[in-house]
């Protein structure tokens, strides 16, 4: 298996971070007649993984929903860091921490509008690792 961590700085706000071409290019290093399953994971508490379509909304949307869903009000019994942390650390059972991507002969089989990406809410840590993972086959 080739592994390795990527370093992903997000700011000091939500976001959505597009990891596809860091992938694609992870991938491609492995050659092109490689085949496997291309694991994306976040080792963090109050990060996540997705898939989806980013640059044409869906992105902002996921990060509105995510506020409805998850709000930054003091319910939260994990009171730490800045109002409303604990539901960062709600996010990952919403937001899967990892996600894994078919490869064939050296590509990601992403379909046309489908993307890769780091989702964190977590305003408290603006640096976040990504581990990625070729399992070949």
């Amino acid at each position: 298996m080739r592994s390795e961590t990527i370093s992903i700085r997000t700011g000091g706000r939500p976001t959505v971070h597009d990891l596809t071409r860091r992938c694609a290019d992870f991938v491609a290093g492995a050659g092109r007649d490689v085949s496997g399953l291309l694991n994306v994971f976040v080792p963090h508490a109050t990060a996540g993984v997705a898939i989806l379509e980013t640059g044409a909304g869906s992105d902002d949307d996921l990060l509105a929903i995510l506020d409805e869903l998850l709000p930054t009000d003091d319910r939260w019994r994990h009171r730490h860091g800045s109002a409303g942390h604990g539901r960062d650390h709600v996010l990952p059972a919403i937001v899967a921490p990892t996600a894994t991507v078919p490869v064939l002969a050296g590509r990601l089989q992403l379909g046309t509008w489908q993307s890769i990406c780091l989702v964190d809410t977590n305003v408290d840590n603006a640096e976040r690792t990504v581990r990625l993972s070729l399992l070949t086959g």
